[in-house]
């Protein structure tokens, strides 16, 4: 039996210990900072805040401060956290890790840079590595995959991605199960880029709906045409974006297509775009979702704005992203929503 230990007690984190347990590891849950009252409710009841399901028996909750009692022994850490906690995981967490223990991140999103690169949190979280003189093998786990669908048992196909193919592998051997099942790739840019650019172009979907709503009412039927045709755009965009970023291999686009499916049907990044389609400017629909983290608009922001740079550098087209250009405009300038329906058209010879 090995010990997993999970910082981060978020939706995703608290999801990842279920089959972890039920893999016959022992399991450490610790919460961060802001994390306390999920981790007093899960002492009292064994169960999260937000789940509909006991945690397996046998599973382990920490405090933050009890941080570094929960790594003692750990074979395997898992980092929960969300994109907006990862610099604090790089300046906390990460020099009171074992020298040598595999780090498995669920936490997805790219970072630009003044140059118009965009960096994945694994390229962020090395180069503290470097600074600190020390060496963990960094992996990662992108593919389309909902916290609450995975603790229900629903059939889940995810990647876990890094450079040391013996990490990875522990890491297969310690969670999969009959219904996680783990692909491996030691492309870590072409995975954890592919499942961080599905975040704008979930919203950009999603807007259709609202968009529909606001035509024929709240309780009018969904109409797909407009959602397939925004779905088309977006695996169109990302395919070119994926090439700009470099990618391995471009078979990997299936993870953030996968996920861009399941973040359209299931996530938080559809409800914004909902209310926006139906009207409402960033803030209004921010406000009528108080509360809800949605790192969708951090990372779609970012994106925008690396492809902007590029494009002035000559390295990219604007007019290749026309999706990508009105969901910034959208988000960094209130434009009102009016999807470029047109601009997706193209004439092959």
């Amino acid at each position: 039996m090995a010990v997993i230990t999970i910082v981060g007690s978020g939706m995703m984190g608290s999801a990842l210990a279920f089959p972890a347990r039920e893999n016959g590891n022992e399991v450490r849950l610790v919460g961060t900072h802001l994390d306390r009252e999920i981790i007093d409710n899960a002492r009292k009841t064994n169960r999260h805040l937000k789940f509909h399901r006991d945690f397996p028996d046998g599973v382990q909750f920490y405090q933050v401060e009890e941080l570094e009692q929960a790594l003692t022994g750990a074979d395997l850490v898992i980092g929960g956290v969300s994109s907006f906690g990862v610099e604090w995981f790089g300046d906390y967490v990460l020099p009171r890790i074992a020298e040598g223990t595999p780090l498995l991140t669920v936490t997805k999103g790219l970072m630009d840079m003044p140059d118009g690169r965009l960096l994945t949190y694994p390229d962020l979280w090395q180069q503290k590595l470097d600074e600190l003189g020390k060496h963990l093998p960094l992996c990662a786990v992108g593919g389309p995959c909902t916290s609450y669908e995975l603790v229900a048992h629903d059939q889940t196909e995810v990647a876990f991605c890094g450079r040391d193919m013996q990490a990875l592998e522990l890491a297969r051997s310690l969670m999969h199960t009959d219904y996680y099942h783990i692909s491996l790739s030691t492309d870590v840019v072409g995975i954890e880029s592919a499942v961080a650019l599905k975040n704008g172009y979930a919203l950009g979907i999603a807007l259709t709906i609202g968009v529909n709503q606001r035509a024929f009412g709240l309780d009018s039927e969904l109409h797909f045409n407009s959602q397939a045709a925004a779905f088309g755009q977006s695996a169109k965009e990302m395919y070119r974006l994926l090439c700009a970023q470099g990618v391995q291999d471009m078979n990997n686009l299936w993870v953030g297509v996968g996920d861009l499916y399941v973040t359209v049907y299931g996530g938080r990044t559809r409800l914004v775009g909902i209310l926006l389609g139906r009207g409402l400017d960033i803030d209004e629909a921010k406000a009528e979702l108080n509360g809800v983290t949605l790192e969708s608009l951090v990372v779609a922001v970012r994106v925008a704005r690396a492809v902007r740079i590029r494009a002035q550098k000559g390295e990219l087209k604007l007019s290749d992203f026309p999706m990508l250009m009105h969901v910034d405009d959208i988000l960094s300038h209130h434009a009102p929503v009016n999807i470029p329906w047109e601009q997706f058209t193209f004439i092959q010879q």
